[in-house]
């Protein structure tokens, strides 16, 4: 289970390190580059909890093993894309196959450890590998790419999706909900139509503005799909998703923090290896070298963490991961005050961060899991799993959209002040972003402005490190918040207990 767990876990981050390659490659901007990233954990996300309820019904064993299957074809749609379009498919295809595969994981260790000490040491395994496979991704991605190019990343997806495959049928027991009742189709589908239209909503506000009228259509899909997955859940003979377990407060903040948690380290994966890579200049090998004490905090924090759960309990756990892992992003934030950044003091405070997710973890899906009947521990896992892949997606969009807006409002000023005439600006910051000239513009307009070309790159540089020095700021705001809320909700419910 661990090897399935790595390899799904292993592809939301493994790519970060190869979008500067694929952004000269394949031409593309730093807008489309976020869907390379969005288009797995979008589709994981959206269909997450349909894995895991079908995982209760026809067995969690099958669903994983079909998953893989599925995720092993994505790959090499991924690594033979010669377009960036087919490039995003073969990620959506890959996220389609995890949704399926990774609910098991976590749903199979409740069968396995029903005794709930063991199975929060189990957990810290679990988080353990999954940290280790969220770190690892910049680092085997960055040796990857230095020596064999960023199509490597998806062959060694596929090599190590079958290896998973094979490790699998070999070892993982079968177990179904032995009375799971009618498939909840309508909650299935408004749920995916409800993950989806946000998500979608939330990346495409980026391009084309937030009061766009196509962005808030999807935005008021997505608010109709919820309502009517609420109503559907509530009435379920057999709901995917039982609102029941969320007046548990142990369950409510868990999965809050689930969302902030991985909201801010994808605050750390995405921006800050795209701003080292594109705007600093940083090789794949060099990204994988600052990231990778963060690897090792990972796995330290969670395995300390299930030990710590297993005789104290979730609650003060997870916060206490909260508010180092916020500690850790605010000084990745004030070591990226000095450019370009010193690499060993970058590396600690993320290594400080690292610590904290490490912790949060384990004690978040411990949680869940025990707050949720055995027959539904897909119901569980998945819900826990969907909570951490709507958060990275989020994060990505909106502090996507923060970056973005600082790049391009910073550099338009700058241009306004050389004289750059408006008309000529779009493609001017076009090629900023893309780190070349766009394909098919004639250049002789721009002529008699290249004198200013190296003040509008460094201008460009100075942008994005404002767009990600909020982005960082915001991520940490959100995960102290998440454990503020945690504390108070358990505090009332122990009042109120009492």
């Amino acid at each position: 289970m661990t090897a399935v767990l790595f390899v799904t876990f292993l592809d939301t981050t493994v790519v970060s390190v190869a979008l500067g390659d694929i952004r000269h490659e394949l031409s593309t901007d730093v807008m489309l580059l976020q869907w390379v990233v969005n288009a797995y954990t979008l589709v994981f996300a959206g269909l997450m909890l349909a894995g895991g309820s079908f995982g209760d019904r026809w067995g969690r064993k099958r669903v994983m093993i079909a998953g893989l299957v599925i995720f092993c074809a994505g790959s090499v749609v991924a690594a033979v894309a010669a377009s960036v379009p087919v490039l995003i498919a073969g990620r959506a295809i890959m996220g389609l196959g995890a949704a399926a595969s990774e609910p098991g994981t976590l749903s199979v260790l409740r069968h396995i450890y029903p005794d709930e000490r063991k199975r929060a040491r189990a957990l810290g395994v679990w988080a353990a590998v999954s940290g280790l496979a969220l770190a690892a991704g910049p680092v085997l991605g960055g040796v990857l790419v230095h020596a064999y190019g960023w199509r490597s990343i998806f062959w060694f997806n596929l090599i190590i999706g079958a290896v998973a495959l094979l490790a699998a049928l070999w070892s993982v027991p079968e177990s179904a909900d032995p009375s799971p009742g009618p498939i909840d189709w309508a909650g299935i589908l408004l749920g995916a139509l409800f993950l989806g239209s946000v998500i979608y909503a939330a990346t495409s506000g980026e391009d084309h503005g937030y009061t766009a009228p196509s962005v808030i259509a999807l935005f008021v899909l997505g608010a109709i799909a919820f309502a009517g997955f609420v109503v559907v859940e509530t009435r379920a003979r057999a709901p995917m998703l039982d609102f029941r377990y969320l007046r548990l407060p142990a369950v409510r903040g868990a999965l809050v923090v689930a969302f902030a948690v991985y909201f801010g380290v994808f605050s750390i994966f995405f921006f800050t290896a795209l701003y080292l890579q594109v705007m600093q200049s940083y090789s794949g090998s060099r990204t994988a070298t600052v990231f990778a004490p963060m690897a090792v905090a990972i796995i330290v924090g969670s395995l300390a963490a299930g030990a710590w759960v297993g005789r104290y309990g979730s609650r003060l756990a997870m916060i206490v991961g909260c508010v180092v892992g916020a500690v850790g992003i605010l000084l990745t934030r004030q070591v990226l005050e000095t450019a370009p950044p010193h690499d060993l003091p970058l590396a600690s405070a993320m290594a400080v961060a690292g610590l904290g997710f490490g912790i949060a973890v384990v004690p978040l899906t411990s949680a869940v899991l025990s707050g949720v009947a055995a027959e539904h521990s897909g119901m569980a896992a998945a819900v826990t799993n969907t909570m951490r892949q709507v958060g990275s997606a989020v994060g990505v969009a909106v502090l996507g959209s923060l970056v973005n807006a600082y790049l391009t409002g910073d550099l338009r000023d700058k241009m306004n002040a050389e004289g750059l005439p408006a008309e000529l600006q779009p493609n001017a910051i076009d090629a900023v972003e893309r780190g070349r000239i766009p394909h098919g513009v004639d250049i002789t307009p721009y002529l008699k402005y290249l004198s200013k070309v190296s003040e509008a790159i460094n201008t460009g540089k100075t942008a994005f490190h404002h767009g990600l020095d909020i982005a960082l700021l915001v991520s940490a705001i959100l995960i102290l918040v998440a454990a503020a809320y945690t504390a108070a909700d358990g505090a009332l419910s122990r009042k109120r207990d009492a």
